[in-house]
């Protein structure tokens, strides 16, 4: 199988047609029409074997990981996704695994809406590059940068979970049967949170989407905010494998350093406060209260049972730390 047949058979004419759409694949560039009083919102995306995910992954899984990640950072900006572009690295053409692979891409993209629009194909170690496009009202993107000393910190869900199943493969922990195959799906099959970035428009002053930890990614918040934080660890969301598995001073690390859960952490006004908890219910959303934004220069104090931990903040870097 040749590059040109592989995109016409995995790619174009598969998935969802969207009307926004003027030419997709098949020419030298896509076009698309923006809407009128919009923004349009690009985020882009390098996952590479051994780095990002297991050399052993299922290809549909994948699939399914490699948007999400990208879906995630439109979620984070309340952005509505719209159109992806794939640039994929193959050592090899193996047509089973390509149709499992592009299976994954295509149930995700449908589920959320968004067209494959273009993109690459070439051969070298697998990689896969996602450039994710979506749109937001004018002025209403939510950005990092909007955090004010007195407004209360979110999560959107259980951190943590994506770090268990990353040290089970590793062998470095043992998960009971019954919670392997949650911590695993949410590893292999984050959820990006797209509704909850969209309802948040308006309500929060300053999002992010948690890929590197939740502590280096509201350090991210606070350094573009100018603010500090301080954050109650027992409010932290964990889920009953977490909570299972490890005791609460084993939960530290894997709650507050690990990353790659894709859940949101996000920023209310007290003005806000109210009526975001109706929109939570309105939505179905989960999300906990944490901590609180405080004056200071992008410091986090971590308090534990009343007490102030002394706690390493790091979280994933590359080109610092061991891959997965």
């Amino acid at each position: 199988m040749k590059e040109f047949e592989l995109i016409n058979r995995y790619f174009k004419g598969r998935g969802i047609s969207r009307r926004d759409v003027n030419v997709g694949i098949g020419d030298d560039c896509a076009l698309v029409t923006v809407p009128e009083n919009c923004q349009l919102a690009v985020t882009t995306d390098t996952l590479v074997a051994g780095v990002h995910f297991f050399d052993d992954i299922a290809p549909r899984a994948l699939g399914h990981r490699a948007l999400a990640v990208n879906l995630s950072d439109l979620a984070a900006m309340g952005a509505e996704p719209t159109w992806i572009s794939v640039a994929l690295t193959l050592p090899s053409i193996d047509v089973e695994w390509l149709e499992e692979f592009t299976e994954g891409m295509h149930e995700i993209a449908e589920y959320f809406n968004v067209q494959i629009i273009g993109g690459d194909t070439t051969q070298g170690p697998l990689t896969i590059t996602i450039c994710a496009k979506g749109i937001v009202p004018q002025g209403k993107a939510l950005r990092r940068s909007g955090a004010k000393v007195g407004d209360w910190v979110y999560v959107t869900g259980p951190l943590g979970d994506a770090g268990l199943a990353i040290e089970a493969r590793k062998q470095g922990i043992k998960i009971a049967p019954e919670y392997l195959s949650y911590v695993n799906q949410r590893f292999d099959y984050p959820t990006p949170r797209v509704a909850a970035g969209q309802m948040l428009r308006g309500l929060a002053s300053a999002a992010i989407d948690i890929s590197d930890g939740l502590v280096a990614d509201l350090g991210h918040v606070l350094a573009m905010s100018q603010v500090s934080a301080c954050i109650d660890v027992n409010k932290i969301p964990t889920s009953d494998a977490m909570r299972a598995t490890l005791d609460p001073n084993q939960q530290l690390p894997f709650i507050l350093n690990y990353g790659d859960d894709y859940e949101l952490l996000f920023t209310v006004p007290d003005s806000n406060k109210s009526m975001l908890e109706v929109k939570l219910q309105q939505y179905g959303v989960d999300a906990a209260c944490i901590g609180q934004i405080k004056s200071g220069e992008g410091q986090i104090e971590l308090m534990l049972d009343g007490e102030k931990l002394a706690y390493e903040h790091t979280g994933f870097e590359h080109f610092t730390k061991e891959s997965v």
